[in-house]
């Protein structure tokens, strides 16, 4: 992470994985404008995916810019130039992790009911041992990890608006990971995890 002295990240402590956690990676303000610009700006749409032989609606809306196509649960998704409100986002994550990431997937949870089911990003297209960020804007919501090869409790961080989240190492080998539903009265909340796709 090339601007740790600036940026202050805490790793989570879980075994097997190398996750860290940036509180503040944008101010409130900073948070505060970004979501409003790209909740109005971005051509969102709710995608359907495949799931056990049957197609779904995704509980949240989407959209992904990137120089080449990724592909999830039946999805592919085509190569799209970022657009220019999205530009200082990239340069802000590339400037604190030091990753020169090609992609980034964007997701609108419009309000406690949206949700992001268990998985791991491990498609193909990211190669072996992803590195993968994930910016948020707007209400907190829960992120939850489970291990694959047993079942005792997932550990639980709290994303709160301008976080920076950072996975590498064998996480997606080791982990799942989920945003759940919450009954709680909240606002929306975009999360841009950026990835990088290697063919």
């Amino acid at each position: 992470m090339s601007e740790s002295k600036s940026y202050n990240f805490k790793r989570a402590p879980i075994s097997g994985a190398e996750v860290y956690y940036c509180e503040k990676s944008f101010s409130a303000t900073e948070a505060s404008t970004h979501l409003k610009i790209l909740e109005k700006r971005i051509k969102w749409k709710q995608n359907k995916i495949t799931l056990f032989g049957q197609q779904i609606p995704e509980p949240r809306l989407s959209c992904w810019f990137g120089e080449k196509t990724y592909s999830y649960s039946g999805l592919i998704h085509k190569s799209i130039p970022y657009p220019s409100q999205l530009l200082p986002i990239v340069r802000r994550v590339k400037k604190i992790t030091g990753e020169n990431f090609n992609g980034v997937l964007l997701n609108l949870y419009r309000d406690g009911s949206d949700s992001m089911g268990w998985h791991s990003d491990n498609e193909p297209e990211l190669g072996k041992d992803p590195v993968i960020a994930s910016v948020s804007f707007g209400a907190a919501r829960n992120f939850l990890f489970k291990r694959r090869d047993n079942s005792s409790k997932p550990f639980c961080l709290t994303l709160d608006p301008g976080s920076l989240l950072l996975m590498k190492g064998k996480t997606q080998e080791n982990w799942f990971h989920k945003v759940p539903k919450t009954k709680k009265n909240i606002g929306i909340r975009i999360n841009l995890t950026f990835r990088m796709v290697q063919y």
